[in-house]
């Protein structure tokens, strides 16, 4: 798989087009009831916008569907993968928020900076590998996994990849494993420092032995002052103990220095020599002066390692973090359908019709956002319905309260998830998908509005949008105004509707309108309008059509 193209379980990429998008408005995605369904996956708002995301964007390209819906059944057939990959997605979001590669390429950064970069590395390399090594074991089948796991091999296998494993064996080293730095100075003819430099890391800490033995034995010895700038290895020195005054005041106090800077015609260039710790600044840890004297040596060559090495990390672990969004929409889906099918309710994959008449083919369905408050799966009322060239308006009719919202919404809710790539609410769901779904308001937004003329405009803003391809859910409009305008306005929307061979439910209290459906059917249209009834149950609530 090339790797330079952007790659996702949820947008598939297509060398011949890229498919269009559209967007479901908030509204309708409420008056769905999907909002109540994402409210039940996660309780994560972050988690919750993703899968609002994903849902409110649909498109007819039947491609995009079933790769998601492959992915899916992947992802539901196998938990411990789900299991294993949840893991090492937290290990990696753990290190991505707290890690220091959160730090800005332009700071100063350290030698301790550059350690611990090593060891963050090290723990992305072990989750790469780790990650290849479930996906390999994995029995996948759909195309978006199986090109994932090639990802990830091809990122394994990746010549920038192994380099960086080879640097990190090479340079990787444990701070507790470092004991000791050996400093060298160097000196001119009056003793005076004039540079300063690393000579050596140790493993080992240095023993304590007399300074001022050391220092006459080799002043007086020939043979005690090295001829070359080689260090011996010897690991013995004069520890500065604390005492009340600071760490110049001891060395003053020792080695006769705090005369020499008490005579005021001491020269200049000498004082210069003096390394003075500051008092007052808090900042007693002698490992504190160390380090700054090191990044004034090692700032060029630190920055320079620590920018290969954040390379490195975001070719190992920031494209797959991008992925793991997508991964955890997968996740909750398949999490939730768990759940309600160990509850008895009854989800189904669903099957992407390739005909011209048959246009949905549904046995089965539910309303998802019902069975969510449902106990028994028993209680749960299921309806057959299907969409085709003779049926693809409905007008739907019905008892005040009788179920007619909630088998609208069921509709709404098998196409949105069916496109998602999800198990539906259904025994069966077969479909042609749609490029949209309207669901413009529902009953109390409808009457909060008001005037039919607001009405009128938020059906012609709908009309404008929707195609051949679309989904068009109409919940009591132009209900507003008194039943002979009503149904006048509403007997030319359906003839509009019809027009456009939108599959539509139109659910309304005028009978009348439902009595005219096959009136309404015309050759002109190509298409049939067609009434259902929601049937009364001793005046209480079917849900049955």
């Amino acid at each position: 798989m090339d790797q330079r193209k952007e790659f996702s379980l949820i947008y598939p990429y297509f060398e011949d087009d890229t498919p269009e998008y559209r967007q479901m408005t908030s509204t309708t995605f409420h008056d769905l009831g999907l909002d109540t369904l994402c409210e039940k996956l996660s309780d994560d708002p972050r988690e919750r916008r993703l899968i609002m995301d994903v849902l409110t964007h649909t498109t007819a390209d039947p491609r995009v569907a079933l790769y998601r819906q492959k992915v899916f059944v992947d992802i539901l057939a196998m938990p411990q993968l789900r299991v294993k990959l949840t893991e090492l997605f937290d290990k990696i979001e753990y290190l991505l928020d707290y890690s220091t590669m959160r730090r800005g390429s332009n700071e100063k950064l350290g030698v301790w900076y550059l350690l611990h970069r090593l060891g963050e590395l090290n723990d992305y390399i072990i989750c790469v590998e780790t990650m290849r090594d479930c996906l390999c074991d994995a029995d996948i089948h759909s195309q978006g996994l199986s090109d994932f796991r090639d990802f990830v091999n091809d990122l394994y296998e990746d010549s920038c990849f192994q380099q960086m494993k080879e640097d990190i064996t090479g340079l990787r080293v444990r701070a507790s494993d470092i004991k000791s730095v050996t400093v060298g100075i160097n000196l001119n003819d009056r003793l005076e420092a004039i540079s300063l430099g690393l000579v050596s890391i140790n493993s080992k800490p240095f023993k304590k032995s007399g300074i001022v033995e050391n220092f006459a034995n080799a002043l007086s010895s020939s043979d005690r002052i090295n001829s070359t700038e080689e260090w011996d290895g010897n690991m013995h020195y004069q520890q500065i103990e604390k005492a009340s005054g600071n760490a110049l005041g001891i060395f003053e106090a020792q080695a006769g220095v705090m005369a020499a800077r008490a005579n005021p015609f001491m020269e200049a260039r000498s004082r210069a020599t003096l390394v003075n710790i500051p008092e007052g600044d808090g900042s007693r840890n002698s490992m504190f002066y160390f380090e700054t004297v090191m990044n004034k040596m090692l700032d060029s060559l630190v920055k320079k390692l620590s920018d290969t090495l954040v390379k490195y990390a975001n070719v190992a672990v920031i494209n797959i973090s991008k992925l793991i969004p997508e991964f955890v929409y997968y996740f909750r889906f398949a999490e939730f359908a768990e759940a309600q099918t160990a509850k008895g309710m009854t989800l189904s994959e669903p099957d992407i019709i390739d005909s011209k008449d048959a246009l949905m083919d549904a046995k089965g369905i539910y309303n998802i956002k019902l069975a969510l408050n449902t106990a028994d799966a028993d209680e749960i009322i299921t309806n057959d319905l299907g969409f085709d060239r003779e049926h693809t308006v409905y007008i739907l009719t019905g008892a005040n309260r009788g179920g007619k919202t909630t088998i609208t919404q069921a509709i709404g809710q098998l196409f949105a998830l069916a496109q998602g790539g999800i198990s539906v609410p259904a025994s069966y769901f077969g479909y042609v998908p749609v490029d949209c779904i309207h669901f413009p308001a529902d009953e109390d937004k409808t009457m909060d509005l008001g005037r039919l003329g607001e009405e009128c405009v938020r059906f012609k803003e709908i009309y404008t949008q929707c195609s051949a391809s679309s989904l068009v859910l109409l919940n009591e409009t132009f209900s507003t105004t008194s039943f002979e305008e009503g149904y006048y306005i509403a007997r030319d929307s359906v003839r509009a509707l019809l027009r456009k061979q939108s599959r539509t439910i139109y659910n309304t209290h005028m009978h009348k309108l439902a009595a005219d459906a096959e009136e309404m059917t015309s050759e002109e249209y190509g298409v049939g309008a067609a009434s259902i009834i929601v049937k009364s149950d001793n005046g209480s609530r079917s849900f049955k059509v």
